[in-house]
């Protein structure tokens, strides 16, 4: 929760990288919400989005409607980014959420370096 590239609803209201949690409207069910957000997160382009997350993305773990806590994978910084910085590896970034009552909270962070040239930020806007 402090690095450059991690942004989070943990990190300080004061953090750049502060996350406001996604809340649903008061009339919709925890159980709807958690449907709606699983659609949002399925219809997410695995080729990515604006030059980002083009190596894809998969579910780590998918227990929303249980434990309410999903973990996404995304691989991102192919080309020569990853050419230079990771041995020609994609970068693998890590996307969590947490549902609560009334909200999500999120987390989305980089597992290498400090700097991720704004690709979590935009992730999480998608």
């Amino acid at each position: 929760v402090g690095a450059n590239n991690c942004y989070s609803s943990a990190s300080s209201r004061r953090s750049p990288n502060h996350a406001t949690p996604w809340a649903w409207p008061q009339a919709v069910s925890r159980s709807d919400a958690i449907e709606a957000l699983r659609e949002v997160l399925e219809a997410y382009p695995n080729a990515g989005q604006g030059g980002v997350d083009q190596g894809g993305w998969s579910f780590a773990v998918n227990e929303l409607t249980g434990r309410g806590y999903a973990r996404l994978e995304y691989l991102s910084g192919i080309g020569k980014y990853a050419r230079s910085f990771n041995g020609g590896q994609p970068f693998v970034d890590d996307l969590e959420l947490s549902i609560g009552e009334t909200s999500v909270s999120v987390r989305s962070a980089s597992r290498e370096g400090d700097s991720d040239f704004g690709v979590n930020a935009k992730r999480l806007n998608y």
